[in-house]
C-alpha cells in the first residue's frame, strides 16, 4: 500500500484507468471531493470508503483502513472536528466559554483542568494539545471563514484567572484585527435570544450540505437533516442581528481584557 491513504487511494484509480471525475462520479461523489481524499487534506466517511471500495473494486480494503487519528477529544464530537478541519465556512455561538478552534493555550488548560471525573495530567496534556491543533486551521490566511458570536457571558466568566482571561481576550482581538476571524458580542442588555439554550456550531463546506453541531453537558449532537440546519441557521441570523456590531465589539473585548488586567 502507498504511504498514505490518499496515495494508495490514487494508485488504485489510476490502475482503474480512471479520471478523478470519472471515480466521483461512479461513487456519487464529487471530483473535489476526491482530491481532497488523494492529498490528504480531508478523511473520507465510511459511507463515502464503502461506495470507492465499490467503484474501485477493492473489496473492503478503503473501508477497512480507513485513518484512525489518535486525538484527545470526546466520542460525541469526533464526527464533528473531523469535519471542522474541511468546512470553508464556520460560524459559533458561545455560550459559556470561548469556542475550540479560538482558546490560547493557558485558557484550554484552565477549562480542561475542571473536567469530572477528574483526569490526569498526561491526559489533561493530550486534551490541550488536541484543542490547540484544532485551532491550526486559521494558520490558512483564507479557509475557512470564521465568525464568532459570543455571549456577553463568555467574557465575564473568569476561567483560570483575570490573566488568563486578558490574554484569551486580546487573542480574539488580534485575529479580529487581522481580518482572519470576525467576533461579535450579545450583550447582557438584549435579554432573550434565539440561541440561549446551548452552544451552536454551522459548518459550511465546498462540495458538500452544511451541517450543524449543538452541545451541552457531556452531550453533543450533529444535525445534517436541511429542516433542522436551516432552522439553525434562521436562529443564529435571528441572534447576530442582535448582537452588538464588528467595531464596537472588539472596544468592549478590549476594555473587559484591560480592566482584568487592572484588577489583577
Amino acid at each position: 500500500m502507498g504511504t498514505t491513504y490518499g496515495d494508495w487511494l490514487k494508485e488504485q484509480r489510476e490502475a482503474a484507468g480512471l479520471t478523478q471525475q470519472q471515480l466521483a462520479e461512479a461513487a456519487v461523489m464529487t471530483r473535489t471531493h476526491i482530491a481532497h481524499i488523494e492529498a490528504g487534506r480531508r478523511v473520507p466517511s465510511r459511507e463515502d470508503a464503502r461506495r470507492l471500495d465499490s467503484a474501485l473494486g477493492t473489496g473492503n480494503v478503503l473501508s477497512r483502513f480507513l485513518p484512525q487519528e489518535d486525538a484527545a477529544v470526546a466520542d460525541y464530537f469526533e464526527a464533528a472536528r473531523l469535519l471542522e478541519q474541511q468546512a470553508v465556512m464556520i460560524r459559533e455561538f458561545a455560550l459559556s466559554f470561548v469556542p475550540g478552534i479560538l482558546q490560547t493555550e493557558r485558557y484550554a488548560r484552565a477549562v480542561l483542568s475542571t473536567s469530572f471525573p477528574p483526569v490526569g495530567e498526561e491526559e489533561r496534556d493530550r486534551l490541550v494539545v488536541t484543542r490547540l491543533e484544532r485551532a491550526k486551521i486559521l494558520d490558512d490566511p483564507v479557509t475557512p471563514v470564521v465568525w464568532a458570536l459570543l455571549d456577553e457571558a463568555v467574557l465575564r466568566r473568569v476561567v483560570g484567572g483575570r490573566k488568563v482571561m486578558a490574554e484569551q481576550i486580546m487573542h480574539m482581538v488580534r485575529l479580529a484585527e487581522t481580518g482572519r476571524v470576525r467576533v461579535h458580542v450579545m450583550p447582557f442588555d438584549v435579554g432573550f435570544h434565539p440561541l440561549m439554550e446551548s452552544m451552536l456550531t454551522l459548518m459550511d463546506f465546498e462540495d458538500q450540505p452544511p451541517v450543524a453541531y449543538g452541545e451541552g453537558s457531556h452531550m453533543g449532537k450533529l444535525h445534517d437533516s436541511p429542516s433542522v440546519v436551516r432552522t439553525l441557521e434562521g436562529r443564529y441570523a435571528l441572534a447576530l442581528g442582535d448582537a452588538l456590531p464588528l467595531k464596537e465589539s472588539l472596544a468592549l473585548l478590549r476594555a473587559t481584557a484591560k480592566d482584568y488586567e487592572h484588577h489583577d
